[in-house]
């Protein structure tokens, strides 16, 4: 069965019933389905920030923090109430030192966030935050669709200076409208078909950063920001890949000022 169809069947399910889910009764079930019924552990190696109330329900603020970057391996932000409750799952490269991801996501109604690493142990470790949002999925996206159209996979980067003097910071963002297939036209009142990006794959040189696979909780124009460990490679790179089977690539030089 494909990851997409997997995460949103919990969900679908209590839409379709029209149940209204206790955040308390959601996680064991999720943490089953997506973790093999695997014991998972309170936070030693991760922190989550998100905003108890968010501004806006289409793009939430998250932050993983890692404790002791080397020691993990995966890490997955579960959004439980959400339709598709895995908004991304991050395969950490070796020795890459991340020290923090955020990025932005969807939240569909009022809703505990997990975020789960995986260290190289083998254990799983989670972090939760309740966040107060309603209607993130379903609603319309703010960009003119011809334009979204005509910038679709066009990336930009940046580079900041990192608090930590052994780490770098950059952000990659991807243009790209992220349909969750759950958003009305305005004008033909039909549901635009589901649409977004479902894998990025970021490079330091030849070594991996990180590896996302993601579905319709990532927010409209993906948007990345992580420290890491330099390696003395000179350029940043990524790859991203649409549902519809596009493939989107960049590459910039990495400051030697940063």
């Amino acid at each position: 069965m494909s990851f997409a169809r997997i995460l949103a069947l919990p969900a679908l399910a209590l839409l379709v019933s029209g149940a209204v889910a206790d955040p308390a009764e959601t996680w064991p079930g999720l943490a089953r389905d997506l973790f093999g019924g695997r014991a998972i552990g309170s936070s030693q190696n991760v922190t989550l920030e998100a905003p108890v109330r968010a501004e806006d329900a289409a793009i939430v603020p998250m932050t993983l923090r890692f404790a002791e970057p080397d020691k993990v391996v995966k890490a997955s932000l579960v959004i439980d109430e959400n339709p598709m409750p895995l908004a991304a799952s991050f395969v950490i490269g070796e020795g890459a030192g991340i020290g923090f991801l955020s990025t932005r996501v969807r939240v569909n109604s009022y809703s505990n966030v997990h975020a789960v690493v995986e260290t190289r142990s083998g254990a799983l470790e989670t972090a939760v935050k309740f966040v107060k949002a309603s209607g993130g999925c379903s609603a319309p996206a703010v960009k003119d669709q011809d334009e979204a159209n005509a910038n679709m996979g066009k990336m930009k980067y940046r580079e900041f200076r990192s608090a930590d003097p052994a780490r770098r910071e950059a952000q990659i963002m991807i243009r790209h409208p992220n349909h969750t297939g759950m958003q009305m036209d305005q004008l033909t009142r039909a549901y635009t078909p589901a649409h977004y990006i479902d894998r990025v794959t970021v490079k330091q040189g030849d070594a991996l950063l990180f590896a996302m696979e993601g579905g319709i909780s990532i927010s409209e124009d993906p948007n990345f920001r992580f420290s890491y460990v330099a390696n003395g490679a000179r350029t940043i790179s990524v790859e991203a890949r649409d549902t519809q089977g596009m493939t989107y690539r960049a590459e910039w030089a990495i400051s030697e000022g940063t």
